[in-house]
C-alpha cells in the first residue's frame, strides 16, 4: 500500500467518461467500503489507505461539484420499491412515487444528504446503477453531473459508446450461437442453420467445421444450389436459417490463417440480422461516429450478398432470398470512399471499381429487369418473387385473409395454410394478395394503405428517386473519381455519359407519370390502372435528395406540400386524409399518419438542404430530435423504432408494436435508424436549437416567427389543416400530464451550472 494520502485509484476521470472507463477507474477503479454513519466516522480512525475523501465537517464544499457514495444493489433496490410503481423496471412520467430520493455526499462519508429529483435524474441514477453493476461495483462515488446531465449530450454519448457496439454483429465461430438464433422463428425446437453459397467452398468447410468441434450446438450447415428459384426457397421455408455473408482472413496470434466475419449493425430488438435499407440509414450515423472501418465491412456484405444471392436482401435469412428493399448501395459506397485514406488512393479507388459492379449487376438484374421494371413507362417496381404464405410473419398475421378461404375449403386456417402452400388448392385471388404483400416487404414500409393490395403494379416516387441517385452517382464516380476507367462484371466498359443520359431519361419519365403541378406533389403511379395514385406520401420528398425535382418543384413541395407532412414531432409517413378512417376492421398500419419514421425525416433533411432550404432543413431536424430527447427524458432513456409524431409519443397501438422499447434499467442498443437519425440530425442545429433541444423547448415556440412567416405564403386551407395537426397533438400531450398542462409534458433539464431550483415534479422553475 502506497504511504500518501490519495493513490492511483483517486485520479480524476471525466465525469462523462464511457460506464467502460467511469467504472472501472479512479475513484470506481476498487469496490468502496460502504458509507458510515457520522458517529462512526468520529469514533474510527480512517486508514492511511482509505482513498475516500472523507471530511468530518457536517457540510459540503457549495464551489465543488457534488458527488455522491452509493451503495448500489441497495439504492438499486429502494429506488426500484420506492419510484418503480408501474412494475417495469424504469423510471417514467408513468410512474406515480414521489420522484425524489436522497444520497449521501462524498465529501461528508455519506453522511450530508441530498435529494435527487424529477423522472429524468431518477431514470438516470436507476441507468447508472445498473451500469456500475455490469462493471462488478457493490459501491461507487457518482458524479451528480452524470444525473443532470444535458439530455442532448447524454443521449449522443450513449449512441457513440454504447449503442452502437449493442447492435454490432459478426458471423463466425466466436459469435455463432447468439447471431444464428432468429426470434422470429417460432417452432417448437428452433434450430440452427447456416446456409452457404454453392461456390464459396471456404465457408462451407469453415462452418462445417465449427460443426464438428461444437457439437452442442446442433449446427446444420446447408450449401444452396447454383440456381435460387422460388421453389427453392419455398421449399426451405419450414428449416429457415442464416445466409452466410462476408469473411476476411487474418493472421491469429500463432501465425496462423484464419476467417472471421465482416462486421454489420442490425436494427435491434428481434430484428437480429443484416438488414437492407435500414444498413444505410445506421452507417449515416455510424460515419459521424468515425466509425469508417464498420461501414466498409458492411458495404463488403452487400457486394457480397449481390455477387451470391443476385440482390442485396431484405435481410440474410433464407426465407429473404427472393426479396430486396430499396436501394441504397451507390451512395453508401460513396460516402465511405471519400473518407478513406488520401494515401491509399490506387487501393481506394479499386475498391469502389468493385463495389459498383455489384451496383450495376443490381440495377441491371434486379431492378431493371422484369417483373420489377414496368416495360410501358420504364419505371422501376417493388415486384418479389416467391410463393406461398411469407413465413416471417406472427402466426395470426393473416387469419383475417384466409379465414374465408378456409371456409370455402370447409378446413381449419391451419389446414390451408398447408394446403395453399404445397399447391395442393389453387386461390388466384390470394396468389395476388400475397404477391403485393411481398412487394410492401420489400419496399420497406411495411405495412401502409398506401400499398394495400396494390404496391407491385406501382412505379414509386422513393425507389425511382433511388435508382436516379444510382444512375447519377456512377455517373459521377466515373467521370470525377476513376479516371473513367469502369467495367461490368462482364468487361463492358461504362461511361459517364451513358449513366447519365439514363438519369436524364428516368428523370423525363418521373416528371411525366409521377409529378403532379396541380396538387405540387409526387405521387405513385399505378402501371396497371395506367393513371397515378393518390395517397400522398412523404416519400415525395426522396426526389430533393436525389436531386432530380426541378428548382420550380422544389420551391412548389416546401411552400404548399410541406404543411400537411410537418407536424410538431416531424414529418408523418402521410396525410391522414389518404389513410382515410381507422376502425377495428380496419386498424392502423405503421407507415401511415400519424407515424414518423427515422428514414423519412433524414432523407427531407437532405433533400430540403440539397436545394438551399437550410432553414427547413433545421427545423424538421430540430422537431423530430424533440421527439427523441423528450422521449428518452420521460422514458428512462427509451429509443424507440418509431413514433406517433401527432401525439408525441413511442407508446403506439398498431400491427407490430414498437422495438426498441423492452429493455430493463438502461437501454443497450436503441435502434439503429433512430440512433443514427439522432447524431445526424445534431449536425443540422445551430448552437441556439441545441440549446433549446437541451431543455426539451416546443418547437412551435421555438420557430413561431419562422411559422408565422411561412403562414403568409399558405392558403387558407393549408393554414387549417396545418393547426388541425397542432391541436391533435395538443390533446394528445394533455393526456400525458395531470393538469392538462401542454409544457408539463415537457421536461425541463437543470443545467450542470445551474441552481437546482425545482418543483416537486422535478420541472426547472423560473
Amino acid at each position: 500500500m502506497s504511504n500518501f494520502p490519495y493513490s492511483d485509484h483517486d485520479k480524476e476521470v471525466d465525469v462523462h467518461a464511457p460506464a467502460s472507463t467511469y467504472y472501472t477507474t479512479g475513484k470506481n477503479s476498487r469496490d468502496r467500503p460502504r458509507a458510515h454513519s457520522r458517529v462512526q466516522l468520529e469514533a474510527t480512525p480512517k486508514p492511511h489507505f482509505d482513498t475516500t475523501r472523507t471530511r468530518r465537517a457536517s457540510h459540503d464544499d457549495k464551489n465543488k461539484p457534488r458527488r455522491f457514495l452509493v451503495d448500489v444493489e441497495e439504492t438499486q433496490r429502494k429506488i426500484l420499491e420506492q419510484e418503480d410503481t408501474d412494475g417495469d423496471f424504469q423510471i417514467t412520467i408513468n410512474d406515480l412515487g414521489p420522484k425524489t430520493l436522497a444520497l449521501g455526499t462524498e465529501d461528508s462519508g455519506g453522511y450530508r444528504k441530498y435529494d435527487i429529483r424529477g423522472t429524468y435524474m431518477l431514470s438516470n441514477l436507476l441507468q447508472e446503477l445498473a451500469l456500475a453493476h455490469d462493471y462488478g461495483r457493490k459501491h461507487i462515488v457518482l458524479d451528480e453531473a452524470r444525473l443532470n446531465e444535458n439530455p442532448v449530450d447524454r443521449l449522443s454519448r450513449m449512441i457513440h459508446h454504447n449503442f452502437w457496439d449493442g447492435l454490432t454483429r459478426r458471423i463466425d465461430a466466436d459469435t455463432i450461437e447468439v447471431v444464428c438464433a432468429d426470434p422470429k422463428d417460432r417452432s417448437e425446437k428452433p434450430v440452427l442453420r447456416m446456409y452457404i453459397p454453392y461456390d464459396e467452398d471456404q465457408q462451407y468447410e469453415y462452418y462445417q467445421n465449427v460443426a464438428d468441434e461444437r457439437k452442442h450446438l446442433d449446427l446444420r450447415v446447408i450449401r444452396l444450389p447454383r440456381e435460387i428459384t422460388d421453389e427453392y426457397v419455398k421449399s426451405i421455408n419450414d428449416a429457415p436459417g442464416l445466409l452466410a455473408l462476408a469473411m476476411k482472413e487474418y493472421t491469429d496470434h500463432e501465425g496462423k490463417k484464419k476467417l472471421k466475419g465482416e462486421p454489420f449493425v442490425v436494427p435491434g430488438g428481434r430484428f437480429n440480422e443484416m438488414y437492407g435499407w435500414d444498413s444505410y440509414f445506421a452507417a449515416l450515423g455510424l460515419l459521424v461516429d468515425k466509425r469508417l472501418d464498420l461501414v466498409k465491412s458492411m458495404v463488403e456484405n452487400f457486394a457480397y450478398q449481390i455477387k451470391h444471392y443476385g440482390k442485396i436482401l431484405n435481410a440474410n435469412r433464407s426465407y429473404y432470398l427472393a426479396r430486396s428493399q430499396p436501394p441504397f448501395l451507390t451512395d453508401m459506397a460513396l460516402k465511405v470512399y471519400e473518407e478513406l485514406p488520401a494515401s491509399e488512393e490506387r487501393e481506394n479507388k479499386e475498391w469502389l471499381r468493385r463495389v459498383l459492379k455489384s451496383a450495376i449487376k443490381e440495377y441491371h438484374t434486379v431492378w431493371m429487369a422484369e417483373p420489377r421494371l414496368d416495360k410501358k413507362t420504364m419505371l422501376s417496381r417493388y415486384h418479389p418473387g416467391g410463393i406461398g404464405i411469407p413465413p416471417e410473419t406472427e402466426a395470426s398475421h393473416f387469419i383475417h385473409i384466409i379465414e374465408p378461404f378456409a371456409q370455402k375449403h370447409n378446413v381449419s386456417v391451419e389446414e390451408f395454410d398447408d394446403l395453399y402452400n404445397d399447391g395442393k388448392v389453387k386461390e388466384p385471388e390470394l396468389d395476388e394478395y400475397f404477391m403485393h404483400d411481398r412487394a410492401v416487404r420489400e419496399s420497406g414500409h411495411d405495412t401502409t394503405y398506401r400499398f394495400e393490395k396494390v404496391c407491385a403494379n406501382l412505379a414509386t416516387i422513393d425507389l425511382n428517386s433511388l435508382l436516379y441517385k444510382y444512375e447519377m452517382d456512377i455517373a459521377d464516380a466515373i467521370r470525377d473519381y476513376l479516371d473513367d476507367e469502369l467495367e461490368d462484371f462482364d468487361g463492358n466498359k461504362q461511361t459517364a455519359e451513358v449513366w447519365l443520359e439514363r438519369a436524364k431519361q428516368r428523370r423525363v419519365r418521373i416528371d411525366k407519370y409521377l409529378w403532379n403541378d396541380k396538387e405540387n406533389l409526387y405521387f405513385d403511379y399505378d402501371t396497371v390502372k395506367e393513371k397515378q395514385a393518390t395517397y400522398e406520401s412523404v416519400t415525395a420528398y426522396w426526389a430533393l435528395w436525389a436531386g432530380c425535382a426541378s428548382a420550380e418543384q422544389a420551391a412548389k413541395l416546401a411552400r404548399h406540400s410541406l404543411a400537411k407532412f410537418e407536424v410538431i414531432g416531424g414529418l408523418i409517413s402521410g396525410t391522414e386524409a389518404s389513410r382515410g378512417q381507422i376502425s377495428i376492421e380496419r386498424p392502423n398500419r405503421q407507415w401511415d399518419f400519424p407515424f414518423g419514421w427515422a428514414p423519412h425525416q433524414m432523407m427531407a433533411w437532405v433533400g430540403f438542404e440539397r436545394y438551399g432550404m437550410q432553414d427547413i432543413a433545421r427545423r424538421l431536424a430540430y422537431r423530430w430530435l424533440f421527439t427523441i430527447t423528450k422521449s428518452f427524458v420521460d422514458f428512462n432513456g427509451v429509443v424507440p423504432e418509431k413514433f406517433d409524431v401527432v401525439g408525441l409519443t413511442h407508446k403506439v397501438e398498431v400491427e407490430y408494436g414498437n422495438v426498441g422499447t423492452d429493455f430493463k434499467f438502461v437501454p443497450r442498443e436503441g435502434f439503429g435508424w433512430m440512433n443514427a437519425s439522432y447524431q445526424v440530425g445534431l449536425s443540422y442545429l445551430n448552437v441556439q436549437m441545441r440549446r433549446a433541444l437541451g431543455t426539451c423547448t416546443n418547437p412551435d415556440l421555438l420557430f413561431e416567427k419562422q411559422l408565422l412567416l411561412q403562414g403568409k405564403r399558405q392558403s387558407k386551407e393549408e393554414m387549417d389543416r396545418a393547426m388541425h395537426y397542432r391541436r391533435k397533438s395538443e390533446i394528445a400531450v394533455h393526456k400525458l400530464t395531470e393538469d392538462g398542462d401542454l409544457d408539463g409534458a415537457v421536461t425541463r433539464i437543470v443545467p450542470e451550472n445551474h441552481p437546482s431550483h425545482v418543483d416537486d415534479k422535478g420541472f426547472l422553475m423560473p
